[in-house]
Formats: structure tokens, sequence, C-alpha cells
């Protein structure tokens, strides 16, 4: 079994985004740590980029910060071997195709195997270029995971057929950010899903609150939340982790209920 795939092996999973070196790496590991001992089942970790084409303003604003913080691929990869030593559930990163290029593919792929990475997203690499990265996740038994879209349409069979690890819905148009609603017919793109793999989908963009969460986890295997986390690390600063966890526990509870409905 994938690993990530525990994380949906005991119902609906709750998937917390947190980009790194915002505000500090120590942060983002005292972030993590609050997060998985808080019932986050997953947690994508964001390798911050200068041009982050598929964030909205607030996940670009912690980019920003980060990178002037002097965060650096090799850092989070030292942060990574940090965090193994206590935390145990799956992790994936979570960035952009030239980040992974520019590092070298096969040093950056081998290096995730090495320090316990399980997945590796990138928004902005089409499904019909993943063979670019897809050989060496597979030689170094790293899930590249999938993206399905509203506007996939079509191509949501061909992609989920393929799919590793687990998919991720993105809820709706445009970039990431809070909605206040989802309008998105995600019922039928995650039927369509259901008809051409068991791998688990968890739906992300735009969910902020517990009521939210529990609708997208009602229709799919999870919630992604990503925008919602940024905004406590811009307003908390280095104290934020204390309230990423009161918030990741709100959010699980809110997912744990439709299981024991």
């Amino acid at each position: 079994m994938s690993n990530i795939k525990k994380a949906f092996a005991k119902g609906k999973a709750f998937i917390p985004f947190i980009t790194c070196g915002d505000p500090d790496l120590e942060t983002t590991a005292s972030a993590v740590r609050s997060a998985a001992e808080n019932g986050a089942d997953l947690i994508e970790l964001g390798i911050p980029f200068s041009d982050p084409t598929a964030e909205g303003p607030v996940i670009q604003g912690a980019n920003v910060r980060a990178l002037r913080a002097g965060t650096t691929t090799d850092k989070i990869f030292d942060l990574v071997r940090d965090l193994r030593k206590d935390v145990s559930i799956p992790m994936v990163f979570m960035t952009y195709a030239n980040v992974v290029f520019s590092y070298g593919a096969e040093r950056f792929i081998s290096t995730c195997q090495d320090i316990g990475m399980d997945g590796l997203i990138l928004p902005d690499l089409p499904f019909e270029e993943k063979d670019e990265f897809a050989p060496l996740c597979k030689a170094h038994e790293v899930d590249l995971i999938s993206l399905i879209a509203p506007t996939s349409e079509k191509r949501i069979a061909m992609i989920a057929r393929e799919a590793k690890g687990f998919l991720y819905i993105v809820s709706s148009l445009g970039v990431t950010g809070v909605r206040s609603e989802i309008k998105t017919d995600l019922a039928s793109i995650v039927a369509s899903v259901r008809q051409s793999t068991d791998i688990p989908c968890a739906i992300g963009f735009g969910i902020s609150t517990p009521e939210q969460a529990k609708k997208m986890a009602s229709l799919s295997d999870g919630a992604i939340v990503g925008s919602a986390i940024i905004k406590l690390l811009e307003k908390y600063g280095k104290d934020a982790p204390r309230y990423i966890g009161e918030y990741v526990k709100s959010m699980k509870d809110a997912i744990v209920s439709i299981d024991k409905v």
C-alpha cells in the first residue's frame, strides 16, 4: 500500500498545506507538528517559488516571505529530515516544475525518497507532460500526484486511470484562496473519477470553514486547506502553530462527523 493511501484508510482525511519558511523554518516545523498532533492525516509542504502561478495573493505572500527569509530547497530537505524523527503521517511536497528542474530532477526526487517524503504535486505540470518526472518518481517510490480541474472534462477518466497516491480535485477555476461559496458540480467530477479508479480523491482550493470541509469531504475522500492556514501564519507569525493546531482540530472534527453518520 502506498503510504499516502494510509491517510485515507480510517475514513475521511484532512490535509493542511503549509508553505515552508514562512516566517521561518523553525515555525514551519512547529506548525507541522501541531497539525499532526491535532488530527491532520497528510500534510502538504510548499516549497516556495518566485512565480507560483496556481496561488492567490495569500499563498503568494507566503512564498515571498519565505524566500526573503532565505529558505532554500536544501534547507527544506533538512527540515523534513528533522520532522521525520517524530512525524509519521504521510507528507508530500507541493511546488513547481522549475524548482525540480533547477535542482536536478533525479537529485530532487531521489532526495525525496531518502528523507521520507511520500509524494510530489506540481500544479503547473500538464498531465500530458508528466513523463518528464513520472519514471523518476516511480523508480524512487515517490507518488506523482495528479490534479483534476473543472475544465478537465473528457480528460478526467484518463487522468484518474493513471493516478498515484491520491487525486487532487480542484474545486474552482482560478487560483488558490478562501471562497465564500463553491459552485462547481464536484459530485459529477468525483463520480467520473470513481468509475476509473479506486485511488482516493480529495478536494482543495477555496475551503476555509468546518462546514465547507465537511461538505467537500462528504463528496470525496477528504478536504485540503491552504490559504486559511497561511492567513494564521501571516497574522500570528512565530506564535501561529498553536492556532494552526486548534484550526486543524476543528476541521478534522467536522470531517470525522461524516464517518459517524
